[in-house]
């Protein structure tokens, strides 16, 4: 064995060791939508004293984060998201409402001594629980001034909860206390007000007992009153957390119960095993040995992608894991230009032997293999800096996936390959032959790209018929891009739609969009509060018996807005990304070319989703970077082949060059659709509702996708060619061989 093969073998032996070492020591950390919970964004606001920059944030979330742990979350999360915004993950908290009130209230609390009852036209008064006006001096103790709070009972001072308090400064409470104990009992200034957010939520008398002047000493009271254990509980989160420095608002809000994630858990991994069967299948029916081979390296493939976001410790989302099943498919792409450039190279010297066809396999797929790749990881890229959400974990996921399926391929199944080629002859290895597709377009020689003006007449005409269903029925943006609140219910009975409106009709909403799957129900409206949630619940509970929340997402309007703006940029940023990556790599007039033909995919998807009527949403947006990386990736391989055939035949006109490079990638072109249509059908027949939209779009941007990188990208290199003033690129220069040492001629 040479050295290359032994190193590419233990380097393969480490990289699967240490995954299957990463994979089962580490605990994978789900998102809210898989094991449910509530995720909050705040975003702070400036106040007349304090401005909202990043600083003033921190301390917000400082506060914050003693919230979420005096409410007993296990494992929360808490991050701040740019300058302004804090991102609150609270795991098996599914009251919405109550993680809000309790999380984000702004919570000013203070202590006044009591002037006496408030007349008419004063400023600081406030009416006490029974409603009766006081009028307050000003703030005597602030939140900052308490050190601890807690909920307490005990039977033997009766039934009950009251609120335990410490103060910092317990002189200031015993003087505090002392002055109002001067006052006659039943006198307004014998009380002492706590105030929480401009309302007194408590104003006891001082005990008889304590004398004038003295107050009460140790630094500590109790609040009583009427409170049940969580009101209790509640009271104490927010005078322990402390005041927050600025007022916050709460801009989104998503609810995922725990059935929700489980089933969704299941159906992903579902679709991944039957994905992964399926294109396990294929590869081999197709390549043989070497297929089996690459299928054994794809396996290798999921478990270092896996271990590598366990190791991160990223957060695995439902959209993330469709991109996890999603990459298996598209992993299979370097293998296949792998092996079909090794079949052509077999087939022009099969003397030279397996070993050096597949050697050269390697070299010269490379290239392909490497921009194909590149433009992906742009996708994901944009992905996670402009997405939101769980659709973020679908760029983290998509990229890991990429990189993966490169060490997969190139390391993983170029070693295991390496190792049997010499001991198989070429009919069992799958390389001694270009396959049967390949033979026949050979012998054939179609000329596709003598009717180019036909292909983009056509091409023009599709996107056309798309385009008018935005003008004719508009786009259906999802709740993501419009703000508002969209909530899932799952019905014990099924309840039509019909039935479903009628219940939110009467429950007051009539102009909510309501739609039915069955056994559940969704419920979009632009302004709805978690009250009203609630109504809508129990108006349906009596038309289908039981009714249980399964998500309550909320966006507010600002943000809304901007995540649609952020969805603009983002495919625009793509489009322009990798026409300059084209450009670079390639010709301007190929980028061009490229990027004419990926506006024909993107038009069609969109067309296609604005006929169904189906929603325009973060996980749509996420299909869409998908698939221009993806077409992108297609049009790469062709253009590579071009680039190749025109520099060796540098006499030849464009033409030529543009329909031999369509013709001998057919076969890698076709064979890799139908490894990601495999992983996709999978994921839209097992994936449930959320996945099913997501499915339909990559598989539509697949096969246009494939369709335009030949009938279109093809003929409009040709046509831009006239103006690129540009002649063939010079061929590959052959390397000098190096004189050997004792070598001489012999006359």
């Amino acid at each position: 064995m040479s050295r290359a093969p032994l190193w590419r073998a233990l380097a393969a032996f480490a990289v699967i060791a240490t995954s299957l070492f990463l994979a089962f020591s580490t605990e994978p950390r789900l998102g809210l939508d898989l094991r449910g919970g509530t995720q909050l964004v705040f975003e702070t606001k400036d106040s007349p004293t304090v401005k909202a920059d990043s600083e003033a944030t921190d301390r917000a979330l400082d506060v914050l984060r003693r919230r979420a742990d005096a409410l007993g979350v296990v494992d929360p999360t808490l991050v701040r998201s740019g300058e302004k915004r804090i991102i609150v993950e609270l795991p098996g908290v599914l009251d919405p409402q109550q993680a809000a009130e309790v999380i984000g209230r702004t919570a000013q609390l203070a202590f006044h001594s009591v002037e006496g009852l408030a007349e008419q036209g004063d400023k600081t008064a406030l009416p006490d629980e029974s409603g009766q006006p006081l009028k307050l001096t000003p703030p005597v103790i602030s939140g900052d001034g308490i050190t601890d709070a807690a909920a307490e009972s005990d039977p033997q001072r009766g039934p009950g909860w009251w609120v335990s308090v410490q103060f910092r400064d317990a002189a200031a409470w015993q003087k505090m206390t002392g002055e109002a104990a001067c006052a006659p009992a039943g006198d307004p200034k014998r009380r002492v007000v706590i105030v929480l957010d401009k309302e007194i939520i408590s104003s006891p008398q001082v005990d008889p007992s304590v004398p004038c002047r003295a107050g009460i000493p140790g630094g500590g009271t109790d609040i009583t009153g009427s409170f049940t254990h969580e009101e209790a509980n509640e009271l104490a989160v927010l005078i322990k957390g402390g005041a927050l420095p600025l007022p916050m608002d709460l801009v989104e809000q998503r609810t995922v119960g725990p059935t929700l994630g489980a089933d969704a858990i299941e159906a992903s991994a579902k679709a991944a095993v039957v994905g992964l069967i399926a294109t396990t299948l294929f590869i081999i029916i197709v390549y043989r040995l070497v297929g089996l081979l690459a299928a054994v390296a794809l396996v290798c493939y999921g478990l270092i992608a896996y271990a590598v976001l366990v190791a991160m410790g990223a957060t695995f989302t439902l959209p993330g894991l469709a991109g996890f099943v999603l990459a298996i498919g598209m992993a299979v792409d370097a293998n296949v230009l792998v092996f079909e450039r090794a079949r052509e190279e077999y087939h022009q010297a099969p003397a030279r032997g397996l070993k050096s066809a597949l050697d050269r396999g390697f070299k010269f797929a490379w290239s392909a293999i490497a921009d194909s790749n590149i433009t992906t990881l742009i996708a994901a890229g944009l992905l996670f800096w402009l997405a939101s959400g769980p659709v973020k974990g679908f760029g983290v996921t998509l990229g890991i996936g990429v990189l993966a399926s490169l060490v997969s391929a190139m390391v993983i199944t170029r070693a295991l390959t390496q190792l049997a080629i010499n001991r198989i002859g070429p009919r069992i290895s799958g390389l001694g032959s270009i396959g049967s597709v390949r033979t026949w377009l050979t012998r054939k020689n179609p000329q596709l790209m003598s009717a180019r003006k036909l292909w983009l007449i056509v091409a023009g005409g599709i996107a056309v018929v798309a385009l008018a269903g935005l003008f004719s029925r508009g786009l259906n943006f999802g709740v993501e891009f419009t703000g508002g609140r969209i909530v899932e219910f799952g019905t014990a009975q099924p309840l039509s739609a019909d039935k479903a409106r009628q219940a939110v009709a009467q429950a007051g909403f009539p102009n909510a969009v309501v739609q039915s799957s069955g056994d559940g129900v969704s419920v979009r409206a632009g302004a709805l509060t978690i009250p009203e949630v609630a109504k809508i619940e129990a108006a349906l509970e009596g038309q289908a018996g039981e009714v249980t929340k399964q998500r309550d997402e909320f966006i507010g309007p600002s943000l809304g807005e901007e995540l649609r703006r952020n969805a603009l940029i983002a495919l625009a940023v793509a489009v322009a990304a990798q026409l300059a990556y084209l450009a670079f790599r390639f010709r301007w007039s190929f980028g061009a070319a490229a990027v004419i033909a990926l506006l024909v995919d993107v038009s069609v998807v969109i067309g296609l989703f604005a006929w169904l009527g189906k929603p325009i949403d973060g996980v749509f947006l996420a299909a869409m970077l998908t698939v221009v990386g993806y077409s992108v990736n297609d049009k790469v391989v062709v253009f590579d082949r071009v680039r190749e055939l025109w520099a060796a035949r540098r006499k030849a006109p464009l033409s030529e060059a543009v329909n031999g490079a369509i013709l001998q990638t057919m076969p890698r072109t076709v064979n890799t659709g139908l490894g990601a249509l495999f992983i996709l059908v999978a994921l839209a027949v097992f994936g449930g509702d959320s996945l099913r939209d997501f499915a339909i779009a990559l598989v539509a941007g697949i096969v246009v996708g494939t369709l335009s990188s030949s009938f279109v990208a093809g003929p409009m290199a040709i046509v831009l060619g006239r103006f690129d003033g540009q002649s063939p690129p010079e061929p590959p220069k052959p390397r000098a061989k190096r004189s050997r040492e004792g070598s001489g001629a012999v006359v």
